[in-house]
């Protein structure tokens, strides 16, 4: 388990435990974290997921992949920070995750 802090575009900041192998938007979902709308249920086929990955943890979380850089071309607000959380495994490495949510989906 890991915990994920998400801090929305007011500044509020939620944290909440996540299993291992599930993604960031699920646990978001499943918790109803607020500016994670995942349209496309996780399948990398819109934007809707998009967060910022703290600067602390860009290594640790990895680069996008070409197909999810495609996607973040219909965000909002994309910054060199931006993943989609529907592509960011969790893992024990990724324990004190912090990601933003943008202050509006695509």
């Amino acid at each position: 388990m890991a915990k994920i802090h998400f801090i929305d575009h007011t500044g509020e900041k939620r944290t909440i435990e996540v299993e291992n192998g599930a993604t960031v938007m699920e646990a978001a979902i499943r918790n109803a974290i607020p500016g994670i709308e995942a349209e496309c249920g996780g399948a990398c086929a819109c934007a809707t997921c998009h967060v910022y990955v703290d600067e602390a943890w860009r290594e640790k979380v990895g680069s996008p992949t070409p197909m999810e850089e495609d996607m973040l071309d219909f965000g909002f607000d994309v910054r060199p920070n931006s993943r989609l959380s529907c592509q960011i495994k969790v893992s024990d490495d990724l324990d004190g995750l912090v990601v933003s949510t943008p202050e509006r989906q695509a």
